[in-house]
């Protein structure tokens, strides 16, 4: 998604293992994310796309302070969707804690490791098939098979902590 008062920016969605810069957009007071050579370009992400960011995140606490947290990773959501005129987009910490995405700070890179899973309804494809951004469409074009190896026993993908990650590139599975 991209927030409501970025609908008079050029806009397209995320696609997996493109870094994001955090920025402000011409004539707007809205930060948002770009891709590193379309800075005037709003990058949308869909509600649980997965971002890696360089550095703990820093973000905005008032007018002169800035806070960093102790993450480096973050989940894209919205937040009180059902609130007008107000911002939405957030990240989600590994702790629960959100930022709205308007708040970070400015200069940051995020790499997009994954987009969410949305299930095909009445035979239209996602917005993650259609941009062919799934660990499986990028399989399949390549004609490979991708398989998810299990989770460990005792290991939580949602907890700070977990030491199982898997991270998808063209040309990996298979």
């Amino acid at each position: 998604m991209c927030d409501y008062s970025l609908h008079a920016v050029a806009s397209r969605p995320a696609k997996v293992g493109e870094t994001l810069i955090t920025t402000t957009f011409p004539r707007t007071s809205t930060r948002g994310f770009a891709a590193e050579g379309e800075p005037g370009v709003a990058v949308c992400l869909l509600p649980g796309t997965e971002l890696a960011f360089e550095q703990d995140v820093k973000y905005d606490q008032g007018w002169i302070w800035t806070r960093t947290a102790s993450f480096r990773v973050a989940k894209f959501g919205v937040v009180e969707p059902n609130v007008p005129h107000r911002h939405h987009d957030a990240i989600e910490f590994p702790d629960g804690s959100n930022v709205l995405v308007t708040l970070l700070i400015g200069g940051q890179r995020a790499t997009v490791l994954q987009l969410p899973v949305v299930h095909q309804i009445s035979g239209r494809t996602t917005k993650a098939e259609e941009h062919g951004s799934t660990p499986a469409a990028v399989a399949s074009a390549a004609g490979r098979s991708c398989e998810v190896p299990a989770m460990p026993s005792g290991v939580s993908a949602t907890k700070p902590e977990a030491s199982a990650v898997t991270f998808f590139r063209p040309g990996d599975c298979g």
